[in-house]
């Protein structure tokens, strides 16, 4: 039996490093697609055995060029997405923009399944720039193409992440620690491993035309996700609920002087809104696309050591 033709966009972040080991080892043949191969090929290339994986470098796309590389292929998988807009990267190009053009090529070469990365709680805040532009393109999409399949996660965490792992980092430095809306806001937080767990199981189940919230196994508000990584740190810190105008002159400060923002405005209204599943749409849950959902608490603690005194010494001895 030939082998599914996956592609992927999107493939050197958390997810996509860690789908391509579990797609290459399940006989997937993947092809990915990068702006720069120098930059990413030493990332991507140890995901997968040889033979499994073929990397396409493809700086300034264009509709010939896509469509050659969409002949023959059985499935798109689109991770793309940014956390801030820059000078060459705006939320309505790689949100919007791109998805509606992977769309059309998905359905002008018959693609049997195409997979958007979205984001839960999209649909309620819709003064944010970020969730307004997934939005739109999660129904540019629905209107191109009916073998769809849109996820929509909470926070993804792991080793690999810029969540859990920048937050150790400013929890390791700072003594006295801001909380924005008193830290009320809620999120299911879900592994890297169980979403590509649940893209897996789409891929092998033929799901199409769904919308997913993906979602982990317990509700956590972000006040307790701090003091949880703070408890698996071994460290004590003061969380000091901020006023809303420091927040926002932070975030202006952040946004002018980083090239990668701790915290932006658009960040801040996100904040607002709790990270929590609709229930307009099924979830994983719902769908039994996870065997064994893992718990926040027990996996931050296999990589907290990192940012604790003694690294690899300070690990508790079974």
């Amino acid at each position: 039996m030939k082998p599914k033709e996956i592609l992927v966009f999107g493939a050197s972040g958390q997810i996509g490093r860690h789908l391509l080991r579990k797609l290459t080892k399940k006989n997937f043949k993947v092809t990915v697609v990068t702006r720069n191969l120098h930059r990413k090929a030493y990332i991507l290339k140890s995901q997968a055995n040889p033979g499994w994986m073929n990397i396409i470098e493809l700086d300034n796309p264009n509709h010939e060029k896509l469509s050659q590389i969409f002949r023959n292929k059985d499935i798109c998988i689109n991770l793309i997405g940014i956390l801030h807009e820059n000078k060459k990267s705006s939320f309505n190009n790689i949100h919007c923009l791109l998805p509606k053009k992977l769309a059309e090529l998905s359905k002008e070469n018959n693609l049997k399944q195409f997979i958007q990365l979205s984001a839960l709680g999209v649909e309620d805040a819709l003064d944010s720039k970020y969730a307004t532009s997934k939005l739109n393109g999660e129904n540019e999409i629905k209107k191109i193409f009916n073998n769809y399949v849109i996820l929509r996660p909470s926070i993804v965490y792991s080793v690999d992440d810029k969540f859990t792992t920048m937050l150790m980092s400013m929890l390791k430095l700072f003594p006295i620690f801001p909380i924005y809306y008193k830290g009320k806001t809620n999120f299911y937080p879900i592994h890297v491993s169980d979403i590509c767990e649940i893209i897996e199981n789409i891929i092998s189940n033929e799901i199409r035309s769904e919308t997913i919230e993906c979602i982990g196994p317990e509700k956590i508000s972000f006040k307790h996700i701090l003091q949880k990584l703070i408890k698996s740190l071994d460290i004590n810190r003061i969380l000091l609920p901020a006023p809303l105008f420091i927040a926002k002159l932070f975030a202006n400060i952040f946004e002018i002087t980083m090239k990668n923002p701790l915290l932006t405005k658009d960040q801040l209204i996100l904040l607002n809104y709790d990270n929590s599943p609709s229930g307009k749409y099924k979830t994983n849950l719902d769908l039994k696309l996870n065997n064994n959902l893992k718990y926040f608490e027990k996996e931050i603690i296999k990589y907290s050591y990192m940012w604790k005194d003694g690294g690899e010494f300070s690990k508790e001895k079974n």
